[in-house]
């Protein structure tokens, strides 16, 4: 039987605003009716978006879910994990800040910011899976600790992966900056001479002592490192980097993994906007202009189904004359590659499925 996925467009009119249509929407799929919320935490999956980045999702989308599930006697949080890269959401201080900075603050959506993997993105939960890849999946320990998980996604263009979705936004965005490089990496982390201070915070966190200071500058023993990946979350010049080699259909597989693991066991519910498809994610600093035209809201338990709909819907899309994508060739018969040839978003969706998450077959029923 086809998983339900429910769509609505952008159109509003003077009697309903689009906030309005989203409530409609979710309540139509049953999100209210087939989960319990009353007094259960209730963890909102969403991307705050890097500062100088405007294509993230507007948080009156996510105030919309927050007073439905506190009408519903629930307790929702907004969340997301830390970096791996350098940026405004490396640390949960400025993680947060940049969150208040983009409108994600407690005065304007009704609930708390947390920044699910702790202060430094070491604060995680060791969640056991039977994947091909992974065996024990690294997830910010807030996330696992709420009752109900709910994503919200922007969906756009991704440099490694082909798109964001609700899939990536559960693995990848739920990792703690250990898993995002156990995702990322197939090898170990790596030092920067330049930048490392030998200050030692690497060596007292390292449980292997996989790494030692020479001359004022750090070491890592790779028949040592285990690849925790909590020395990149300590160093305070950022002198610690991940491999970053995986391959991207392996990342892709690593993913749907680890959104197995965020999910397993737990009522959970994926809303995704496909509404300024920027060609890159949202970790980004800066958006390049939309892809395709604005398509619309799209919801589901489950998640593989969404994601599919949403990027089928994408691909009957035009092209947006001026767009980075109007400048490549369209060799592929698909947006997502065609903007990023060297991926394969297939291989996230094919290996959701496989994992028993959900499925590619999906009815699309439009309100």
């Amino acid at each position: 039987m086809a998983s339900k996925v429910y769509y609505a467009n952008f159109r509003a009119t003077n009697r309903e605003n689009l906030p309005k249509k989203l409530a409609r929407l979710v309540k139509t799929a049953g999100m209210l009716e087939n989960i319990d919320f009353d007094g259960k935490f209730t963890a909102i999956k969403i991307h705050f978006g890097e500062p100088g980045n405007l294509s993230y999702l507007r948080p009156n989308y996510s105030k919309v879910i927050i007073d439905l599930i506190k009408e519903a006697g629930g307790r929702p949080f907004l969340t997301d994990c830390n970096t791996l890269y350098v940026g405004r959401r490396k640390n949960a201080l400025d993680h947060i800040d940049a969150a208040y900075e983009n409108g994600y603050n407690p005065f304007a959506t009704g609930c708390h910011v947390i920044i699910a993997d702790g202060l430094k993105g070491t604060d995680e939960t060791l969640v056991p899976i039977e994947g091909e890849y992974v065996k024990e999946a690294k997830i910010g320990r807030a996330v696992m600790d709420a009752d109900i998980v709910i994503s919200m996604s922007h969906f756009k263009g991704h440099e490694s992966t082909g798109f964001g979705g609700a899939l990536k936004n559960l693995g990848m965005g739920c990792g703690s900056r250990a898993g995002k490089m156990e995702m990322h990496s197939a090898g170990k982390p790596r030092v920067s001479e330049r930048k490392c201070i030998g200050c030692g915070a690497c060596t007292r966190i390292c449980a292997h002592s996989a790494i030692t200071i020479t001359d004022k500058k750090a070491s890592i023993d790779h028949s040592k490192c285990v690849g925790c990946g909590r020395c990149i979350g300590v160093c305070p010049k950022d002198a610690i980097k991940p491999a970053n080699d995986e391959s991207n259909d392996i990342l892709n597989c690593k993913i749907a993994e680890y959104a197995m693991a965020v999910i397993k066991d737990r009522p959970n519910f994926h809303i995704s906007l496909v509404m300024d498809v920027s060609p890159n994610c949202d970790c980004h600093s800066e958006n390049d202009m939309p892809i395709v035209p604005d398509v619309g809201m799209f919801c589901s338990f489950d998640p593989v189904a969404l994601d599919l709909a949403c990027a089928d819907a994408v691909n009957r899309q035009p092209v947006i004359a001026g767009s980075v994508l109007s400048e490549l060739p369209h060799e592929h018969g698909d947006h997502f590659i065609d903007n990023h040839p060297e991926t394969n978003w297939m291989s996230c969706v094919d290996h959701a499925e496989k994992l028993g998450i959900g499925q590619k077959a999906y009815e699309l029923i439009e309100i």
